[in-house]
């Protein structure tokens, strides 16, 4: 009876917004880092077939978990992979097998599963005033929004037509003013020939299952460093992400678990480490996704479906991601957070007491500042709560 109630309030909520909401999300996340997490199988000796298991089991983890969440709580859910993790991976796998490599995915990822039914990441992301989640979240997309603008210096035509289209479309048709501005990116870039989709064939994916082995080296070079840095640089600017869009009633641990679980069950197959989204998921929470905050799960409901049937048809997607030109995923990835954007600089700045130590979280985090492969996101609200700290002492009254 309450898979029918949330089924019906589904079709009753779905709006074609949405729908483009969710497939600029998962066109974000596939075309800027999907090459990564082909170069991380590869350097743990993956063949072309093990590949297309490890975008099969991420497609299947991903997609599964952002539906049945998103429907849970009635809230745009959206998971991902850890780039960062794809990237660790890539420099750190040298003279570790492929078993070895999932015996670690396992080990880190019953330790993110641990961390959320303890719940000490939750309380621990709770402290967070909502003027450094705001900073931290304007932080993490500011250079998708100065994409818009880096990608006219090479495709100034394209991307000009693309910005004037949004804001003519933004003015008297908000909620399609992303799918005009792709439309149209899509249609100049065709007719300028800038479409490479010569290499682009559909195959289906088969999962291969890799038994996994546990090794002290893998261990501390692989799962250690690969939970730390999915924690710290993806975990927390998806909760941040989700505080700041208000979506603070949604439980912080209940994700956390099922992102640990689902790794658990997928890694043998190739999921490496799944987590909360922060910068596609930005893109399914805000007001292009629909008016209504409270419908635009749908967004998210979307962008699961769209990850399965990309993770069905394998590592042969990525031909379609890279068949559009960089410029003009970068630009539509722009336009599609410009409003996000502009509510978290908004919030940030609003408490006056709290504005200092905001500024300052914002600008480390968009920094892009990484160190001991921990993200600028993580810096940003560690720098932020330094400053925060400071400035509520008590200034000390001096006696003439």
């Amino acid at each position: 009876m309450v898979s029918i109630r949330r089924a019906s309030a589904l079709v009753r909520d779905f709006s074609i917004s949405a729908v483009i909401a969710g497939f600029v999300s998962v066109l974000v996340g596939y075309s800027s880092a999907a090459v990564i997490v082909f170069q991380a199988a590869q350097a743990l000796g993956a063949t072309e077939a093990e590949i297309a298991s490890w975008m099969w089991a991420l497609g299947l983890g991903l997609g599964l978990t952002t539906i049945l969440l998103s429907l849970r709580y009635r809230a745009p859910v959206v998971m991902a992979w850890s780039t960062p993790g794809a990237a660790m991976l890539i420099t750190s796998a040298a003279n570790v097998s492929l078993a070895e490599g999932i015996g670690a995915f396992l080990f880190s990822a019953v330790l993110i599963t641990l961390c959320g039914l303890s719940g000490w990441f939750e309380r621990a992301m709770s402290r967070i005033p909502l003027s450094m989640a705001s900073a931290l979240l304007a932080g993490v997309l500011l250079r998708f929004g100065l994409n818009v603008f880096v990608a006219m210096e090479t495709q100034f035509g394209m991307v000009f037509a693309m910005f004037c289209a949004y804001l003519i479309a933004y003015r008297w048709l908000p909620r399609y003013a992303v799918l005009i501005a792709l439309t149209l990116g899509v249609a100049i870039a065709a007719m300028q020939e800038d479409l490479q989709m010569a290499a682009f064939k559909l195959e289906m994916a088969t999962p291969i299952l890799t038994r996994p082995q546990f090794s002290l080296s893998a261990i501390v070079g692989i799962a250690l460093p690969l939970f730390a840095v999915t924690m710290a640089s993806q975990n927390v600017p998806g909760v941040a992400v989700l505080r700041a869009a208000g979506y603070e009633r949604v439980p912080i641990s209940p994700l956390i678990s099922w992102t640990g679980i689902a790794t658990v069950l997928l890694a043998p197959l190739g999921a490496f480490a799944m987590n909360l989204a922060a910068i596609t998921a930005a893109i399914c929470m805000g007001p292009d996704a629909h008016k209504d905050p409270d419908k635009r799960y749908v967004a998210a409901v979307a962008a699961g479906v769209f990850y399965i049937l990309l993770g069905i048809f394998g590592a042969t997607i990525g031909a379609l991601f890279t068949a559009l030109p960089q410029e003009l995923v970068m630009a539509i990835a722009g336009l599609a957070l410009l409003n996000t954007i502009g509510k978290g600089l908004a919030v940030a700045l609003v408490e006056e007491t709290e504005r200092g130590a905001a500024l300052i979280t914002f600008l480390v985090t968009a920094s892009g500042i990484t160190l001991w492969g921990i993200g600028s996101a993580f810096w940003g609200l560690v720098v932020g709560a330094l400053v925060m700290s400071v400035m509520r002492i008590k200034p000390l009254k001096i006696v003439s």
